[in-house]
């Protein structure tokens, strides 16, 4: 089950990231909720996620997919750019989550 609320933390934390960006300083209402819930959502769900996952695993697959997450969605939404910098970094994170969950012996 902590699988399942990290994974559902990762979704909250992409939405906060682009939300964020959508409030332009937080003076437009709408995205300004939504981006304050989905924080709110994301830190809770990862709460729940860290009751059995250990916390150095839980928060670094949390902000390490949450960024692989929002760079994507970053470049199909506000057509941002992804540089070959960008891709060497996600196989980073990629590898380290990887090493993380065998570390964890999961």
């Amino acid at each position: 089950m902590a699988w399942i609320y990290l994974s559902i933390a990762i979704v909250f934390e992409i939405g906060f990231a682009l939300g964020t960006n959508a409030t332009k300083g937080f003076t437009r209402l709408w995205p300004s909720v939504f981006t304050l819930l989905s924080a709110a959502g994301g830190i809770f769900t990862l709460s729940l996620a860290l009751k059995t996952l250990d916390v150095g695993v839980g928060y670094t697959i949390w902000t390490g997919v949450g960024s692989i997450g929002t760079v994507v969605l970053g470049a199909l939404i506000y057509a941002e750019k992804i540089t070959l910098a960008k891709l060497g970094s996600f196989a980073a994170i990629i590898g380290g989550v990887v090493l993380l969950k065998i570390a964890a012996g999961i």
